[in-house]
């Protein structure tokens, strides 16, 4: 089912059978961990996060991410995004000599600029 006001879609597995396809159901418990899959126009799983039931998912996480594989996609791969890369930030131009020196280009404080 799609929201109103959510520009992707989301859905339920009331049955378990999504759980069961990507294992993560609990046949002893009879429930799915909490998992997030977020698949590409394509249909390849580009990312995941499973959590035990107790631990709730962070949206504002989850959407970050999905713009960010968005960005991804749209620039062909020339441009990746790195850990906590919003909208409007700096990219890396994804290369062998990036390998092991990210920190050269980009400092993790620039996630948190406003």
């Amino acid at each position: 089912m799609i929201g109103k006001d959510i520009p992707f879609p989301m859905l339920s597995d009331q049955d378990g059978s999504i759980g069961k396809m990507y294992g993560i159901y609990d046949d002893d418990g009879g429930v799915e961990t909490r998992g997030r899959f977020i698949i590409d126009p394509d249909g390849l799983v580009q990312g995941f996060e499973v959590l035990t039931p107790p631990v709730g998912r962070n949206v504002s996480e989850s959407i970050r991410q999905i713009k960010a594989f968005q960005h991804v996609r749209e620039s062909n791969g020339m441009e990746a995004t790195p850990s906590g890369w919003k909208p409007g930030k700096k990219t890396l131009k994804p290369e062998p000599a990036l390998v092991g020196n990210v920190w050269r280009v980009w400092s993790v404080s620039e996630a948190f600029e406003e």
